[in-house]
């Protein structure tokens, strides 16, 4: 399950993500330029539901336990280049 809190508005929106299964739970701090977010959803989307979609494709990669504590939406693209032109897809419930 992927819980995610916005804690912030602002530039850069900041929210607080708790992923949890049956082996446990991990928690990160993400935050998101305003500019990152029209990039991906323009507007479509809330911010929250992009920051999901965005974790449904990290664990999709690897364990929760990999994914940083503390990260901006935008240094996902380096990690996987492929994120920005897959993302639309996570954006659909799951």
């Amino acid at each position: 399950m992927i819980e995610v809190r916005q804690s912030a508005g602002g530039d850069p929106l900041k929210f607080a993500v708790a992923v949890r299964d049956e082996a446990g739970e991990t928690r990160h701090v993400v935050t998101m330029a305003p500019a990152t977010y029209q990039a991906l959803t323009a507007g479509a989307h809330s911010p929250v539901r992009c920051v999901e979609a965005a974790f449904r494709f990290l664990l999709d990669r690897e364990p929760k336990e990999n994914i940083l504590g503390r990260f901006d939406m935008a240094v996902i693209a380096h990690y996987y280049p492929d994120f920005e032109q897959r993302f639309a897809g996570y954006l659909s419930p799951p």
